[in-house]
């Protein structure tokens, strides 16, 4: 037998009725939210409280070296003992500017990239 990588458990998705009134409004399917879940661009701390929204752009272009797109899809989770909340999912139509990041290694760092402190340095430097 060859060596196999420690797996995380799947955490359990519960969906409230509010999240799946905003999916609907939205048209996100449950795969898409998912999708957004397990890889997002950035993870931002939530507006409620103890809740994390993660984001994911709907269509990336590369001009050059730098990312652009025109939509990014939010889904705002919150972690209670052995499952996840969808609390809600929306589309937003535009680009939003990151927040203030400095929690959010603390807890979820395993879902930010390297590249998102040069990315938040370079845009406060403009």
């Amino acid at each position: 037998m060859g060596w196999m990588p420690f797996l995380k458990k799947p955490v359990q998705l519960q969906w409230t009725l509010h999240a799946r009134a905003k999916m609907n409004h939205y048209r996100l399917s449950p795969a898409w939210v998912r999708h957004v879940l397990h890889s997002p661009k950035r993870v931002e701390e939530g507006v409620a409280p103890k809740t994390v929204a993660m984001m994911q752009p709907v269509s990336m272009k590369l001009l050059g070296k730098k990312e652009s797109w025109t939509q990014e899809i939010w889904v705002m989770v919150q972690d209670a003992a052995g499952a996840r909340k969808v609390i809600s999912a929306w589309r937003y139509p535009g680009v939003t500017k990151p927040r203030d990041a400095a929690f959010l290694k603390k807890e979820y760092g395993e879902f930010l990239a390297d590249d998102t402190d040069a990315a938040t340095t370079a845009e406060s430097a403009e």
